[in-house]
C-alpha cells in the first residue's frame, strides 16, 4: 500500500534489498537523503537499512522533542506509531504501518519540506 498526502509517500515493502531501490527510486524522482526515511520493527534492522541505502531515521527533528523523549517510555509499537504520525500520517495510516511492520515489512517514507 502507499499513501500520498500533502507532505508524505509511504510504500511498505518485503525486506531491506527492495528498500535499498525504493529509496534508490525517490532519489531519482528528486528527493534528498535527509527527505527519504526507513523504519523496520526493530531498531538494529531500521539501522543497517537506513545506512545501506544512505537514508535519514525518524528523530528528534521531525518528532519533536516531547515525543522524542516520549519514545523512551512506549512501547516499540507506540513508538512506531509516534514516528510514522510525526511525517504527517493519520493515525489510522501509522495504524495500519504499524501492523506491517509486526509482520517483518519495512517502510519508506519520504517528506516534502514544508
Amino acid at each position: 500500500m502507499s499513501s500520498i498526502n500533502a507532505k508524505s509517500y509511504a510504500k511498505v515493502v518485503q525486506n531491506g534489498v527492495q528498500a535499498v531501490q525504493e529509496v534508490e527510486e525517490l532519489r531519482r524522482t528528486g528527493y534528498s537523503d535527509n527527505q527519504i526515511f526507513v523504519l523496520a520493527h526493530d531498531e538494529d534492522r531500521t539501522d543497517r537499512i537506513a545506512d545501506t541505502a544512505a537514508a535519514s531515521e525518524i528523530g528528534v527533528k521531525e518528532e519533536g522533542m516531547m515525543n522524542s523523549v516520549a519514545n523512551l517510555f512506549r512501547s516499540r509499537g507506540d513508538e512506531l506509531r509516534a514516528k510514522i504520525t510525526s511525517l504527517g500520517f493519520t493515525e489510522d495510516e501509522a495504524d495500519f504501518y504499524e501492523k506491517e511492520l509486526d509482520m517483518g515489512k519495512v517502510l519508506v517514507i519520504a517528506k516534502q519540506n514544508p
